[in-house]
């Protein structure tokens, strides 16, 4: 399947065709409107130059609600994998477009793809449409009151003048006269005195004592905590000062492997615990992915991909990237094995029935991340993303956590995507699907998808 990057192209694909949709309106509604769309294969490769077979639905509520309308086409991929076509002018599979009440929103838009041309829709993804065309939206609207009566116009111009009369003759003009030399410039006057100084102002009153600590040992330093200066002891002979998460610290920073939950299964090893703040939003988070064992030195540095996670899981193995799969669902929280779960059909999910109270909120069940240390919330991976510059791939590697382009593990167990796009888990979820950060070479956004995904963990502190 090729869920997991259809959703984020989705997005784009609906903005351009918002873009299209504001520049169609007409003196009459078309009853139809153009959409434009990307198509990938299982490997993510562009489907180029052949016909693929799309089916289109309006939903009526919610990204899974009524269906207002649907129909199917047989589209053209170009050779940048790009189809267009026009809604409203597919076969028609139920409704018609004609008879959606565009003022009864909100409404979304599902496409469901066959990119060998046939009917077996294998990628899907869901919308909001955040603005409709005046026409159609005029179309189905009842009419308006009758304005008032505008001012009345300006008084036309006046007629033309009738003809003049003879005009009588000129007299001779006399001569002109004999123009005067020029005088000569007159000397300039002196300066005048400069005037008396003024006597100076009244000094103003001292200002108030510093609260500067004064110090007692020779060697002593203080440094402003945000609130208060804090003093720092002397140090040894040869000892070299380091900055320890903005603390001045002899000697080098300290680190820890963290104290895990009972029964966690390390894939390389306990990841290193290394705290690092960004200055922008005042957070503090590990500096490496779990699993990872180093930091980033590159958005595809392989050593610090790290492990891949099924949303709501603990870490019982079958986050490695090389955990054998099993296709049967666990109906616990914490199922009795490591396997990767495979999972093909209905809330896609790894558990059955689903279960909202595993990593959502602040204090979620099965956290993964060391003591003192959960899953992000989507609200603070959010606010992450909007302290980048630029808004892709290239801004999250630059940022203080360093993320990257980690790849995703797909629904049917196999890894994908590695060093083209980076997927990190939320503790939030949206309906049956979870909430995550998405970032790529074209952009980066908060996105929703399956729970049975494996997607990268960053741990935030308490």
């Amino acid at each position: 399947m090729t869920k997991i990057i259809n959703k984020s192209a989705h997005l784009l694909i609906i903005l351009l065709a918002h873009l299209l949709i504001n520049t169609s309106i007409f003196a009459q509604a078309p009853q139809k409107m153009s959409y434009q769309a990307v198509i990938r294969n299982t490997s993510g490769s562009l489907v180029t130059s052949t016909s693929v077979g799309m089916k289109i639905s309006i939903l009526q509520g919610t990204a899974t609600g009524n269906v207002a309308y649907s129909e199917t086409q047989i589209a053209s991929a170009n050779a940048n994998g790009l189809v267009s076509l026009e809604i409203g002018a597919g076969t028609i599979v139920s409704g018609t477009f004609a008879g959606i009440n565009w003022a009864n929103g909100p409404y979304f838009i599902k496409t469901e793809t066959d990119p060998i041309g046939g009917t077996n829709y294998t990628i899907s993804g869901s919308r909001e449409l955040m603005s409709v065309p005046y026409a159609l939206f005029s179309a189905n609207s009842s009419s308006g009151l009758v304005g008032p009566a505008g001012p009345a116009g300006a008084q036309g111009p006046i007629g033309l003048t009738g003809p003049a009369g003879p005009a009588g003759t000129n007299g001779i003009n006399g001569t002109n006269g004999i123009n005067g030399i020029d005088g000569a410039n007159g000397i300039d006057g002196t300066n005048g005195t400069n005037g008396i100084d003024g006597t100076n102002g009244i000094n103003g009153i001292d200002g108030a004592n510093g609260t500067f600590p004064a110090g007692s040992v020779a060697g002593e330093m203080n440094y402003w905590n945000g609130t208060a200066w804090v003093t720092v002891a002397p140090g040894a002979t040869g000892q070299n000062l380091t900055f320890c998460n903005g603390v001045p610290t002899w000697g080098p920073c300290l680190t820890t492997s963290g104290t895990y939950p009972a029964g966690t299964v390390h894939c390389a090893g306990a990841t290193t615990v290394v705290d690092v703040t960004n200055p922008t939003t005042g957070r503090i988070w590990m500096d490496r992915n779990l699993g990872a064992t180093q930091v980033a030195t590159s958005s595809t540095d392989s050593a610090s991909y790290g492990d891949l996670y099924q949303w709501g899981r603990r870490a019982d193995g079958h986050q490695c990237r090389t955990s054998p799969t099993i296709a049967t669902l666990s109906s616990i929280d914490q199922p009795a094995h490591g396997s990767f779960i495979i999972s093909n059909s209905g809330n896609y999910d790894w558990r059955s029935p689903q279960n909202a109270n595993l990593w959502n909120g602040m204090n979620g069940v099965n956290n993964p991340c060391p003591s003192g240390y959960r899953l992000p919330t989507d609200a603070e991976l959010e606010e992450e993303r909007l302290s980048w510059s630029p808004n892709n791939y290239v801004g999250a590697f630059a940022s203080p956590l360093k993320l990257l382009m980690a790849g995703v593990r797909n629904l049917d167990g196999s890894i994908i995507y590695v060093g083209g796009s980076g997927h990190y888990q939320s503790s939030n979820i949206f309906g049956a699907n979870s909430l995550y950060l998405l970032f790529g070479f074209a952009g980066a956004l908060m996105n929703d998808n399956y729970r049975a995904y494996g997607l990268s963990v960053r741990c935030v502190k308490d």
